[in-house]
């Protein structure tokens, strides 16, 4: 691959505000209070997030769920996203995250690449390495070694959309002088954000990453524990940590919530405001809602609080 050896520099699109807000759009039917939403519940969702002060949508990509009712499942969030990009104008549209695992690599810069076209620029390419095990079983996929399968996907995906170009030869992925023409709007591609943890995915990321994504999870100082690993992988790979574009997905819980309230921000918008502030002060520059319940009536309702958040 050309650029295997380049460390990524944090490439993110232009947003109105220093820090901005993303939402995430329910594609499962498990979804708390989405019943099961169609394409036009989505787009529906889309545009009032839109309206509402959202600057990118994010959709999980995932193929079934167990729940104590049976199976549930979900939509293709490739398709979904197109549909989006092409109705849904000024707002960047992400996979939250994509699982390499699903998917031929070459296909995954592909997808990306066309998606960037229908947007005029608006894609941001959301990795991980998968972690529901049964999504894989299903379908034969291989679960382990779900990194080494990720690093080698990882550095094909980014040579196809950086240089249009990539040559890996891999255990579990191969590149054979692939070229991946025509491309998008933009030169340098997609941003990359990558959604993990692990020392070894953190590892991948200070290297090949543009933006990371973490969690909330109900934990302010388990989130400040993992920004300090986030540093130190940088540190190790000789990459400034502040190159790497931080965002965090935070769950508010409103009346009538399904989720693990231990998990998730509960309290009145003026004291949701605050907070909000208090995680963007630990450096992170996108803030991505998960709203339950879900339905247009809430997205609409959270419209004040990123303008009170604004205004300051």
């Amino acid at each position: 691959m050309t650029d295997s050896d380049n460390l990524a520099t944090g490439l993110w699109p232009q947003t109105r505000h220093a820090t901005s807000f993303g939402i995430s759009i329910p594609v499962a039917e498990m979804v708390a209070g989405a019943n099961s939403p169609h394409f036009a519940d989505q787009l529906a969702f889309s545009r009032t997030a839109a309206d509402a002060g959202f600057e990118a949508l994010w959709f999980a990509d995932h193929f079934s769920f167990e729940s104590d009712a049976g199976p549930r499942g979900s939509w293709d969030v490739w398709t979904l996203m197109a549909a989006i990009a092409a109705q849904v104008p000024g707002v960047q549209i992400g996979p939250m995250v994509a699982c390499t695992a699903y998917r031929n690599p070459g296909v995954i810069a592909k997808m990306t690449e066309m998606i960037e076209d229908i947007s005029g620029g608006r894609f941001i390419l959301g990795l991980g390495a998968g972690w529901n095990k049964p999504e894989y079983d299903q379908f034969g996929m291989r679960f382990e070694p779900r990194v080494s399968q990720f690093e080698e996907a990882l550095k094909i995906i980014r040579g196809l959309i950086r240089n249009g170009e990539a040559d890996v030869r891999g255990d579990y992925y191969q590149a054979n002088k692939a070229v991946n023409l025509p491309r998008g709007p933009r030169p340098e591609g997609a941003p990359i954000l990558i959604g993990s943890g692990s020392d070894r995915m953190l590892s991948l990321l200070a290297r090949y990453g543009d933006a990371w994504n973490t969690g909330w999870g109900g934990d302010t100082e388990g989130l400040k524990a993992k920004i300090a690993k986030l540093d130190a992988a940088c540190e190790t790979a000789g990459r400034d940590p502040q190159s790497v574009v931080r965002t965090v997905s935070v769950g508010l819980a409103g009346e009538g919530h399904t989720g693990d309230p231990a998990t998730m921000y509960q309290g009145p918008p003026d004291e949701s405001v605050e907070f909000l502030h208090e995680i963007e002060a630990l450096g992170f520059r996108h803030l991505i809602v998960r709203l339950d319940p879900f339905s247009r009536g809430a997205v609409e309702a959270f419209a004040p609080v990123i303008e009170r958040f604004h205004n300051g």
